[in-house]
């Protein structure tokens, strides 16, 4: 928990420092989230698959 809570404190601070030297950030956020969301799908995809079709890593 403490590495999302860190990870929101320093897009917190990226993103008012962005505001206040008047910058736009380098990615649509829009397309960054949908990028971000499919990698976390993507690297829950195969324990995934291996759980529902019992592979196991040994």
């Amino acid at each position: 928990m403490k590495a999302y809570f860190v990870s929101l404190v320093v897009g917190v601070v990226v993103g008012v420092f962005y505001s206040v030297v008047n910058v736009k950030s380098p990615a649509p956020p829009t397309i960054a989230l949908v990028g971000l969301l499919g990698m976390l799908g993507g690297e829950h995809l195969i324990p995934l698959v291996r759980t529902l079709f019992g592979f196991s890593v040994n």
